[in-house]
């Protein structure tokens, strides 16, 4: 990279233009989104029931069906603890045990937006008390339970078009079908 011009700064992403020598010598100029990064829980009851909550997304005008969570935002949280505090928050479950499940770049043309996706297991309902105030558009998140099996479907169907989502329900199906052998530990290095 020869130089970087930031085109506009949010709390959530920035819009940067890098200038950068192609193979062959020639500088090209490529814009895109810097992110600050995410993290999202595939939740797993003893039943085999994945907790999917429903949101409304602003720049779709509509409700997807989605993971627990959210931005990588508090300065200095581990994702680990940003996972379990986003599983609280929009869910009101606590985990036992959290393991990696897979990393995913959300669209690399455009975008060096992360999301770590954990597989939370052993859970327990946050106490009443203890429970996180929902403002805004979290303030109407519909939760639920839906069978592991049946999200793959709804996954094939278009039903669940959220990628971390996607990503996620596809990969528990397949570390649970290899018996959780592919999971790594929580706090895996990053990619």
């Amino acid at each position: 990279m020869r130089s970087r011009q930031e085109r506009f700064r949010g709390r959530v992403f920035s819009v940067v233009t890098d200038e950068v020598e192609m193979p062959g010598g020639r500088v090209a100029s490529r814009d895109y989104v810097r992110h600050v990064g995410a993290v999202a829980v595939v939740a797993l009851d003893d039943q085999g029931r994945v907790v999917l909550i429903r949101q409304y997304r602003h720049p779709l005008r509509r409700d997807l069906w989605e993971l627990p969570a959210g931005l990588a935002d508090v300065a200095g949280e581990a994702p680990p603890a940003s996972a379990l505090r986003e599983l609280a928050e929009e869910a009101d479950l606590q985990a036992a045990r959290l393991d990696l499940l897979v990393d995913v770049h959300t669209s690399p043309g455009y975008s060096d937006e992360m999301i770590r996706i954990f597989l939370a297991r052993d859970l327990s309902e946050v106490p009443p008390e203890a429970r996180h105030e929902r403002r805004d558009e979290e303030a109407e998140l519909e939760v639920a339970r839906v069978d592991l099996d049946k999200a793959v479907a709804m996954v094939l169907a278009g039903e669940i078009t959220n990628v971390a989502c996607v990503s996620g329900v596809l990969a528990a199906a397949r570390a649970r079908d290899q018996g959780w052998a592919p999971l790594r530990p929580a706090d895996a290095p990053l990619p």
